[in-house]
């Protein structure tokens, strides 16, 4: 065995970090809206507990409203298509209100 001595340099070299960015667009009719979250289908599944950011907009509004959460489950199969739940953390009073106008909409 031998050692050597790592220079300043070799440590702070970047390391490439995989990322996946994945988007969805789907309508208004796929996706459940509830109080504290969504819930959507999927060809695709999604690892539990990945961190999303979603913009959701009412057809009242051409405003999006842009909310981040994690995926609590993630059901199904790649014939029949996953069924995800995603719960929003960090909902600011604002768009708590139009989160709750969206449960409450047609």
């Amino acid at each position: 065995m031998s050692a050597r001595k790592i220079g300043n340099t070799e440590l702070l070299q970047p390391t490439g970090v995989p990322t996946r960015t994945t988007q969805l667009d789907l309508p208004a009719d796929a996706v459940h809206v509830r109080k504290n979250g969504i819930e959507f289908r999927s060809v695709t599944p999604f690892a539990v507990w990945a961190e999303m950011t979603v913009a959701m907009q009412t057809p009242q509004s051409a405003k999006k409203v842009n909310f981040t959460g994690v995926i609590v489950s993630c059901t199904g199969n790649r014939h029949a298509g996953y069924l995800l739940s995603m719960l929003f953390t960090n909902v600011s009073k604002q768009a708590q209100a139009r989160l709750n106008s969206m449960v409450m909409a047609p």
